[in-house]
């Protein structure tokens, strides 16, 4: 049973790698989001108490996510193991999660902190943009488009969205700084956390994320 939580800040490239990972283990990449909106849509108990803090515009209180978790975490296609993408984000969410699965006969086996140097996570957000049109993503420096400005798929104008703009970064960072530097102590305390250095070739990084697996 391989269950791993992947940790990194926004943009370290945490999606990237867990859909590797996902490929070549078999077992499925569960985000908070996703959950929450399957939940939701398939009208379960969990989903009706989430979808009603959503409504209103709320966050939706640990509890429910945590139900949820559990939920989601008791599908058959989580047998052989999963990834947490995006979850937990707070001491009091790592507490929880931990009785989810020892309740479950389930383990979190690893921890992977994706590190990244701030200069270069600032470069990957802000050089990100989107189209009006399709919703393709480009990078100014790392995918451009053919013409400048306009999408490769459909022509329409190309944007940089308000949550990719520096200040909203800088933000974003320094919340998630805060969130999550408490949860690696944490996980250290645990023996259960390996950092990767999430910089350079894509391939690269997920060999070594890989050979810790194994």
């Amino acid at each position: 049973m391989l269950g791993i939580i992947l940790l990194g800040p926004p943009g370290a490239g945490k999606g990237t790698q867990a859909k590797k990972i996902s490929g070549e283990f078999a077992i499925p990449q569960i985000s908070t989001g996703d959950m929450l909106r399957e939940a939701v849509k398939n009208g379960t108990e969990m989903g009706k108490k989430a979808k009603a803090f959503m409504d209103q515009g709320g966050l939706v209180p640990d509890e429910v996510v945590i139900g949820i978790v559990k939920d989601r975490l008791q599908a058959p296609d989580c047998g052989k193991g999963f990834i947490l993408d995006g979850f937990p984000r707070t001491i009091p969410q790592a507490q929880a999660l931990d009785r989810v699965t020892s309740d479950l006969k389930k383990e979190i086996r690893v921890v992977l902190s994706l590190e990244v140097d701030e200069t270069e996570l600032m470069e990957r957000l802000c050089g990100r943009r989107t189209c009006t049109g399709c919703g393709a993503m480009y990078h100014v420096k790392f995918n451009p488009p053919k013409a400048q400005g306009k999408c490769d798929k459909c022509g329409i104008a190309l944007i940089q969205r308000d949550d990719d703009k520096e200040e909203t970064i800088k933000t974003r960072l320094i919340n998630y700084k805060k969130m999550t530097e408490p949860l690696l102590q944490y996980y250290k305390g645990t023996g259960k956390i390996r950092s990767v250095m999430a910089t350079g070739d894509i391939g690269a990084i997920y060999a070594n994320i890989a050979n810790i697996l194994r």
